[in-house]
């Protein structure tokens, strides 16, 4: 006897917030009898972790050969904010009645903060966590994960509006004798992007060698490098391949050409600028397999990628009518200062599902009348389409934390995925002709 439901929804369907924006929200139980409580307890929290474990084989004093295993971690944490929706921690008890009651909360997210990231070793994580405080008994918890994006407008460094351009060349030598060169050249039209955006490629290849080019494979790698401070300073660096495309062959004494495209996934922004023990960086690499027993060739360029996409550029097609501005519209941009700090809020009417026919939304669910995620750069590139919100490929393994309960209810997907801003209607200039 006791909690039939216990479900958390927020104020957008995306459950996705930028860095210094509002969270509206509320936990919605049904109870099958009443039930005596101390309180209803929120809490709010950002955090990043880092942990990896190594072995090590040492010999023994007998000489033995044996294994230790050390935990590296490293942690920080960004904010929490916790408050009773209901009573307090040292209040009387309440009787909650049966039957669905819903409980209200907000939080205003702090300007500066890390965007949402999950790798392998490391996570930057948002979470959300109302408990029912019950006096005597196990409290039990219901929990779930959002996305925070912090900003990474790609128009304020002019670099990544530079081309990427990779040029290789070897010659291939048999009996002392040098073969005319094999030359590849890769090019891409800048060095910044946004997922959704499809990137130019240019492959030209002059094959005056007599050694066949097999193919041409162009990756785009994210890099991580995990910091951990605990029990020493420690890094761990890892090379994961995104994305790959190919093309070939091209034999010897030929050219080609091949125009190619790269569709950016929905990808974490490079840097996670404000995390210190996480590093995200990306490059674009072109590897050349060729043939016999030479030695491929490769070449890489670091490449960014962004939350706000390039605008302006020339050759780059405008995009269709913008969402209205809140100054024609007479809204309030979330986290705007008008917004409520954090305090409790009473209980109002049930959320509604979102309407059918969309993206998939983690939750399904979205308040009455709420608002589309609103980027806070929105004002500054009036001509910018609003982004469509679509989840990352990368998950966690669980949002469960060492000493939480194993009977603690996950909502949303344990295996939570950040959702990131694309902008497939916004898409690079074109390669030059």
């Amino acid at each position: 006897m006791g909690i039939k439901e216990a479900n958390i929804y927020l104020d957008n369907q995306w459950n996705t917030y930028y860095a210094g924006q509002t969270i509206n929200g509320r936990i919605e139980y049904v109870f099958d009898s009443p039930k005596k409580v101390r309180g209803i307890h929120v809490k709010f929290k950002g955090e990043a972790h880092t942990e990896w474990c190594e072995s090590r084989n040492q010999e023994t004093s007998d000489g033995k050969t044996e294994s230790t295993d050390t935990m590296h971690t490293g942690h920080e944490e960004y904010f929490q904010v916790s408050y009773y929706l209901l009573g307090s921690n040292s209040g009387n008890e309440i009787e909650i009645p049966a039957g669905k009651q819903v409980y209200n909360f907000t939080c205003a997210l702090p300007p500066v903060l890390p965007s949402s990231f999950e790798g392998q070793y490391g996570y930057v994580r948002y979470t959300i966590k109302v408990t029912l405080d019950r006096p005597w008994k196990f409290d039990q918890e219901t929990k779930m994960a959002f996305t925070v994006i912090n900003a990474f407008d790609l128009n304020l460094n002019p670099s990544y509006k530079e081309p990427i351009h990779i040029q290789l060349e070897k010659t291939f030598c048999c009996f002392c004798c040098a073969s005319p060169p094999l030359s590849v050249d890769v090019q891409a039209p800048v060095s910044g992007y946004v997922p959704g955006q499809k990137i130019p490629i240019r492959v030209e290849v002059d094959n005056k060698s007599n050694v066949q080019l097999h193919l041409v494979k162009i990756f785009l790698r994210k890099v991580v490098t995990y910091r951990a401070t605990s029990p020493t300073n420690q890094t761990k660096k890892i090379k994961d391949v995104v994305l790959t495309i190919q093309e070939g062959p091209a034999p010897a004494g030929t050219t080609k050409s091949w125009d190619l495209t790269m569709e950016v996934p929905p990808i974490p922004p490079s840097d996670l600028v404000n995390c210190n023990i996480i590093d995200l960086d990306y490059d674009f690499k072109v590897e050349c397999v060729v043939s016999g027993m030479h030695l491929n060739m490769s070449g890489k360029k670091y490449i960014a990628i962004g939350t706000v996409p390039l605008v302006g550029m020339v050759g780059q097609v405008a995009p269709s009518a913008p969402l209205p501005s809140n100054a024609e519209t007479g809204e309030t941009s979330p986290g705007s200062p008008s917004q409520p700090a954090v305090l409790p809020v009473s209980p109002g009417s049930p959320m509604m599902p979102s309407a059918p026919g969309g993206e998939a939304a983690p939750g399904g669910w979205v308040m009455p009348g709420a608002q589309p995620v609103q980027p806070p750069y929105q004002t500054l590139y009036p001509t910018l389409t609003t982004p469509v919100y679509k989840e990352s490929p990368y998950q966690a393994r669980t949002i469960q934390e060492r000493g939480e309960s194993n009977h603690m209810l996950i909502r949303g997907q344990s295996n939570f995925a950040p959702y990131y801003p694309t902008y497939a209607a916004v898409q690079p200039p074109p390669l030059p002709q």
